[in-house]
């Protein structure tokens, strides 16, 4: 049955207290993943093994560059370059081009330096000191992530530790690319993290690490002017993929509406602060907290500098006291929040890089504008939810909210603590994951390969306590189901199955009527999906040549249902389809042959790792029936599932909650 508003309304906000408990500041980069408002920006340096050693594959590095270059976006200033050869020698700055033109030009001409010993110690400490500086155009103060993309081709003759130490401190992400000459610690040492030191055989072979590496690439950092440190000592806060850490810091306003109308709900709206305020790490300095109440004019009840303990936090906020007044002048309350509050003085660490979260809960029309005191806080990198009852204005809230999926609504602020309680339990996580293998003729040989890989993945999964579940699909002219999500229950016959999958054959290879089979056959309750319960519906892909039929309207058809789609193709594959099929283009990887998926296992799994429920896919199919929303691309995650079979992922904070669609059990 579906929830009553009461309830739903009780979720959000519930939801919200999940959501402050759980954010955390993580380093990503992404192509795509930015909201509306905040295009993502970055400044990427290469630092170039220019070496005796490297020589013969110096021209292969170069056209690496130049091949990720041309993903950026330097033409309209939200990507820079720069480029140093070493031992050091910088061939331009971040700031020296402003077009990918110019910087493509340089890099098609770059001749290797020569030299030796290798000094990658030297070489970082330079980059540290001369390119990562707001002279030479680095925008790490205004909060763009730093990459830092390192090809090496031997062994430092100099000690890395401090100078890669220097760096991290200082928020550079680092990737390094090495060869069969390079030391694999070394580089791990180096990179931001030891899944971030990726390898070639020779650099001639680099190519067969791009599209690895631009997957890569796409999921490093976007931020806000809020998350890049600026003093000695202070490092960007990551969270590695599969593993849980402890929240990071938060600096978390509260800004309450005490004017009249908001009397009889100021308890209720006092309870859910405390709520939330008892999820906070506080004790340990990790979070910040601060209390404005306002109606005419903004009074703070206390700064985000003023009370040490959770204890003393609680004990004000227990104790506050309706302000009462009119107008209610929301747009002056949230340029006093600016000007104030989310400062230094005040006890916000916003240019530490700990994220800055406001908490709006109002609950009528302002009297003043709210249009600029919004957008200043926005380019401030604070990240607004707001709250508002029966009687506020949604379209202003949206309009104050940081997106406007972040504006959450309850029937009146007395609802609060009536359903606050009843969203405390979660169970794991579930999935359908469906393999779709091409069958045609041309995949005979490279067969037993995509048959290992689906044994592999399969391994991975929670099948037996029926939490995830399993249907294989052959296609080449036709789709044949080997078997559907509801065929088996424990992964003992899964695997048996999958270890007896014969090549199937045939031609032409018909990948458009395949994925119209899956959205017809497969993806359906009677199939054994739980996509009308909420649980993620995920569709691996591999194929191995270009379709005779259209993708598109399948593909798209796919998208709408909610699946979540990636793509591993070979060398023979259409790269630009297998984009098209996929959920996003970076969910598309791809092999030389089938016979290197295990040279991919690894990074599968990561994407595996976080899932994304993204905006219009996890639509349910009743008329009425609303969704819960989340945009966002992760590197990380967390997985929630709640007591209503509703099924979340959080990746990264990047998430938005429209409304609600719950199936009671």
């Amino acid at each position: 049955m579906s929830s009553p508003p009461l309830l739903e309304a009780g979720f959000k906000l519930w939801f919200l207290n999940e959501v402050i408990s759980f954010y955390w500041v993580f380093v990503r980069v992404n192509t795509f993943v930015t909201s509306e408002r905040h295009p993502s920006r970055r400044d990427v340096v290469f630092l170039l093994d220019g070496s005796d050693g490297t020589r013969s594959g110096f021209p292969a590095m170069r056209d690496f560059v130049q091949r990720v270059v041309e993903t950026l976006s330097v033409d309209d200033n939200k990507d820079r370059v720069s480029v140093v050869q070493y031992n050091p020698a910088v061939q331009f700055y971040l700031n020296t081009y402003k077009t990918k033109g110019e910087i493509l030009d340089i890099v098609r001409g770059l001749r290797h330096k020569g030299g030796r010993p290798l000094n990658t110690g030297a070489a970082l400490q330079h980059l540290r000191d001369n390119v990562f500086t707001a002279s030479a155009g680095s925008r790490r103060q205004e909060g763009v992530p730093q990459l830092l993309i390192v090809l090496s081709g031997g062994r430092s003759f100099d000690s890395v530790d401090a100078p890669a130490s220097a760096l991290k401190d200082l928020g550079v992400i680092t990737y390094t690319i090495g060869s069969r000459a390079s030391d694999s610690s070394e580089l791990q040492k180096i990179a931001h993290e030891p899944s971030h030191a990726l390898s070639v055989s020779e650099f001639t072979d680099l190519p067969d690490v791009q599209e690895q590496f631009s997957s890569v690439m796409s999921k490093v950092l976007v931020s806000t002017t809020h998350m890049t440190p600026t003093g000695p000592g202070k490092k960007m806060i990551d969270f590695k993929v599969n593993t849980f850490r402890h929240p990071s810091r938060r600096d978390v306003v509260f800004l309450l509406d005490g004017s009249d109308d908001t009397r009889s709900g100021f308890p209720a709206m006092r309870d859910f602060v405390q709520r939330v305020v008892e999820t906070l790490s506080v004790d340990d300095n990790k979070d910040r907290v601060s209390v404005v109440q306002y109606s005419r004019d903004p009074a703070v009840q206390f700064y985000l500098n003023t009370y040490k303990t959770k204890g003393e936090i609680l004990d004000t906020v227990r104790g506050l006291r309706h302000k009462g007044g009119r107008p209610l002048n929301t747009g002056a309350a949230l340029q006093h929040l600016r000007d104030n509050v989310f400062t230094a003085s005040a006890g916000s660490r916003r240019q530490e890089g700990a994220p800055q979260l406001l908490i709006v809960l109002s609950g009528g029309r302002s009297f003043d504008s709210v249009d600029a005191p919004a957008s200043a806080l926005k380019d401030l990198g604070v990240i607004t939810y707001t709250i508002g009852s029966r009687a506020s204005d949604s379209s202003e809230l949206q309009k104050i909210a940081h997106e406007p999926s972040h504006a959450l609504s309850v029937s009146e602020f007395t609802d609060l603590p009536d359903v606050q309680e009843q969203f405390s339990s979660r169970h794991p996580s579930r999935r359908d994951v469906v393999f779709l293998l091409d069958g045609s003729d041309g995949t005979r040989s490279g067969f037993p390969a995509m048959r290992d890989f689906v044994q592999r993945v399969v391994e991975t999964l929670s099948v037996d306590d029926n939490k995830d579940r399993v249907s294989v699909v052959q296609y080449s002219r036709d789709p044949a189901v080997q078997f559907y999500l509801n065929t088996y229950k424990t992964k003992g016959e899964i695997l048996d199955t999958v270890r007896g999958l014969r090549h199937k054959g045939g031609r032409p290879l018909n990948t458009g009527a395949a994925l119209q089979h899956l959205r017809d056959n497969v993806f359906t309750a009677s199939a054994g999906s739980r996509r009308q319960e909420g649980v993620p519906q995920l569709l691996i892909l591999l194929s191995g040549g270009r379709s005779f039929d259209s993708v598109d309207a399948p593909a798209s058809a796919l998208k709408d249902l909610g699946v979540i789609t990636y793509t591993i193709g070979s060398r023979a594959s259409d790269s630009s389809e297998l984009q098209k099929i996929a959920h996003e283009p970076s969910h598309a990887l791809s092999v030389s042959e089938f016979t290197d998926l295990p040279d991919v296992q690894e990074q599968f799994s990561s994407v595996m790792s976080k899932v994304l429920v993204s905006t219009t896919h996890m639509t349910p199919t009743g008329p009425g029936k609303k969704i819960i929303d989340f945009k966002g691309q992760g590197y990380g995650q967390m997985i929630c599932d709640f007591s209503f079979r509703l099924h979340i992922i959080i990746t990264h904070m990047a998430c938005q909650v429209s409304s609600c669609n719950f199936k009671m059990r």
